[in-house]
C-alpha cells in the first residue's frame, strides 16, 4: 500500500487516492484503531454512557458529551477533534483518559452538531469551546486539540486563558509558514467532489443533523488557514503548561514546533542544565518518530502514557543504577 502525504485536515489524503489510480493511502478523518496495547498498558474504557449535551453558540448550538462526574474533584478535561473528525473519533483516545471527567466536543460543521451559518474559524471554534465549559458549569478545563482542535484549543486559551489550565495541542501551527511549503495552494485545490464516496463523506451523512451540508463545511475548512498569523508575544505571554506533539513527517515544520515550545517556556538553558527536573516544566515538546500528520493519531496508547503525567504535572521517575549519586542531585 502506499502511504501518501496528509496535510493537517486529515483530507488530501482522499484528493490524492482519487487523483491517483495506484494504491490507497488509510483514509485520516476517521482514524484506524491501534493495534491493541499490551494488557498491562490498556486502561479500561469509561464504562458509564456519555451524557449528551448542548451549549449555545453564535448561529445555533453546539453539541457536547459528557463522560463522568464534572464535580468529582478533579479538573474536567475538554477534548477537541481534528477536522473531518468527530466526538467519535477521539474515542480511542478518551477511552485511555481514565480517573477524569471528560468533556468531548462535536465542533461546528461536525458531528451532531453540523453545519452552522457563517465561516468555521479557529477563532470562533475557541468561542464555542468556552460556551461549552461555561454550558457544563466547568471554570476551567485541561485541553486536548488534535490539528484543527489543536488551533481551537491554542485560540481558546488566547482569547479565553481564564477557561484553560494545562494545554495540550497535537500537530498545529500559529502560522501560515509553520506548516511544509505548498500547503496553502495544495489547500486551495480542494473541492467538495474529491470526497465523493470517501468514509470522512459517510460519517459526516451519518452524524450530521444536515447531511446535505457536506459540500458547506469543505468549503469553510479549505480556507481556514489562509493569512494565519497569531501573534508570538500573545504566546509567550500564556501561563497554561503547554505540550506540543508533532510527528517527524507531520505537516507542521518541525522547526516550527520548536519555536512554539521556546515559546511557551521551553528550552531554557538553566532547566536543562539540571541532572534531572524536579518539578514539571512550562513546555513539554514530543516530535513521534516515523509518523506522518495521521500517525500522530495512529497510538493512542502512546498517546495516553504521555498526556496523563503532563495533565498532572508529574516528572520522569530517575533512572538510578549508574545515575545513582549524581553530583547536584543531594
Amino acid at each position: 500500500m502506499i502511504r501518501l502525504p496528509f496535510n493537517r485536515f486529515a483530507f488530501l489524503a482522499a484528493a490524492s487516492v482519487l487523483a491517483l489510480t495506484a494504491g490507497s493511502p488509510a483514509v485520516a478523518g476517521i482514524p484506524t484503531p491501534a493495534p491493541a496495547a499490551p494488557a498491562q498498558n490498556q486502561a479500561a474504557p469509561n464504562q458509564a454512557a456519555p451524557r449528551a449535551e448542548s451549549a449555545a453558540v453564535e448561529g445555533g448550538e453546539v453539541r457536547y458529551f459528557v463522560h463522568g462526574d464534572l464535580n468529582a474533584g478533579k479538573t474536567p478535561v475538554l477534548v477537541l477533534h481534528g477536522a473531518f473528525m468527530s466526538s467519535d473519533a477521539m474515542k480511542p483516545l478518551t477511552d485511555r483518559l481514565t480517573g477524569r471527567p471528560l468533556i468531548v466536543v462535536d465542533q461546528r460543521g461536525h458531528g451532531r452538531t453540523g453545519d452552522l451559518p457563517g465561516p468555521i474559524t479557529y477563532e470562533n471554534l475557541a468561542d464555542d469551546a468556552a460556551a461549552v465549559l461555561a454550558d457544563a458549569g466547568v471554570r476551567k478545563a485541561d485541553v486536548i486539540g488534535y490539528s484543527m482542535g489543536a488551533g481551537a484549543a491554542l485560540q481558546l486559551a488566547l482569547r479565553h486563558p481564564e477557561r484553560v489550565d494545562h494545554l495540550v495541542i497535537a500537530s498545529v501551527s500559529f502560522n501560515e509558514a509553520g506548516n511544509l511549503p505548498g500547503f496553502t495552494a495544495m489547500m486551495e485545490g480542494i473541492t467538495p467532489e474529491i470526497f465523493a464516496g470517501t468514509p470522512m463523506e459517510a460519517e459526516f451523512k451519518r452524524l450530521s443533523p444536515n447531511p446535505d451540508a457536506f459540500a458547506s463545511v469543505v468549503d469553510k475548512i479549505k480556507v481556514m488557514d489562509k493569512g494565519q498569523d497569531w501573534p508570538a508575544e500573545q504566546i509567550r505571554a500564556l501561563t497554561s503548561p503547554t505540550f506540543i506533539i508533532i510527528g517527524d513527517h507531520d505537516i507542521v515544520r518541525p522547526e516550527h514546533a520548536v519555536d512554539l515550545y521556546r515559546l511557551r517556556g521551553g528550552g531554557d538553558t538553566a532547566r536543562a542544565s539540571q541532572p534531572f527536573l524536579t518539578e514539571a516544566p512550562p513546555a513539554r515538546l514530543a516530535i513521534l518518530p516515523g509518523a506522518s500528520h495521521i500517525d500522530v493519531f495512529g497510538d493512542p496508547a502512546l498517546l495516553a502514557a504521555m498526556i496523563l503525567p503532563f495533565l498532572d504535572d508529574q516528572t520522569r521517575p530517575s533512572p538510578g543504577g549508574l545515575f545513582d549519586n549524581v553530583p547536584g542531585t543531594e
